[in-house]
């Protein structure tokens, strides 16, 4: 829900309910996991810098959860505390900054169940400017441990293992592409991002856009994400994965199809009524 209050200021308001819920991480392979509204990541929130934010939070779920956001705000919003006992509610407002590419996720004991279990989504706050408009993607590295033993054995990004491997991200040669990329995994230090026949400008945390760094392989700790920008200059199939081997071969691999001339309901970049790129 969005509204404007007559000082002109954008309110943003959204439900976020935990949910115990199986889902599927591999065709026929089923996780039980603990998510925000039924799904892993959790739904993308969306704001420009300076929107103030209210985020009803409702727990469903049958354990104790919170939603802690990264960026600025007032520590009583920080969502380490309160803890949200099964069948309360909390309500989260602040101002939406600084604008970059944010998360959020569950903080309550113990850290490393929680997220693993799926408790974690993007939080991007737009420049008030905007950015110059994109085939925009979010991307969230995210793996499982499937036989419960404390090693992952499933990779994936946005939870499906080899999903854009058989389903392959269709983009314009020589469009602009944006993703958004953030590494939620838990059991393993480090992910990793690769892009082959192809380079890609990285912005830290989107926070500066003045400042970035050209190259094909850029490696995360969790919690870490950055902008990723791009142009892919040849028609043809483009492989995309984990630098770490194994997680490719564990499901965390998948192809960008750039096309001549991509429609703009495929996701060619259009500039919105907002001042953003169109987005998937």
């Amino acid at each position: 829900e969005v509204t404007t209050h007559a000082d002109g200021r954008v309110v943003r308001r959204w439900e976020l309910v935990a949910l115990d819920r199986d889902i599927e991480i591999a065709p026929g392979v089923f996780f039980p996991a603990w998510t925000y509204n039924g799904q892993v990541p959790g739904p993308t929130l969306r704001c420009t810098e300076g929107d103030l934010l209210q985020v009803e939070f409702v727990n469903a779920g049958s354990h104790p959860h919170t939603i802690h956001f990264h960026g600025t705000h007032p520590p009583e919003m920080d969502g380490f505390e309160p803890i949200v006992e099964p069948g309360q509610h909390f309500t989260y407002e602040f101002e939406a900054k600084p604008f970059g590419l944010h998360l959020y996720h569950c903080h309550t004991m113990p850290l490393k169940r929680h997220i693993h279990k799926g408790l974690y989504g993007t939080f991007i706050v737009d420049p008030p400017e905007g950015r110059e408009p994109a085939r925009e993607m979010v991307m969230v590295m995210n793996a499982f441990d499937s036989n419960l033993d404390g090693d992952n054995e499933v990779y994936a990004v946005n939870t499906s293992a080899f999903y854009y491997h058989h389903h392959p991200v269709r983009v314009g040669a020589g469009d602009l592409c944006r993703i958004y990329l953030v590494n939620t995994t838990e059991f393993d230090l480090i992910n990793s991002f690769h892009l082959h026949a192809g380079m890609f400008k990285v912005f830290r945390t989107g926070t500066r856009a003045d400042q970035y760094e050209l190259t094909d392989t850029i490696m995360l700790c969790q919690g870490e994400r950055h902008v990723l920008e791009f142009r892919l200059e040849h028609p043809g199939m483009h492989m995309f994965h984990a630098h770490q081997s194994e997680f490719a071969e564990l499901g965390w691999m998948g192809f960008f199809e750039a096309v001549d001339r991509l429609a703009a309901d495929d996701g060619a970049p259009v500039r919105d009524r907002g001042g953003h790129g169109g987005h998937v």
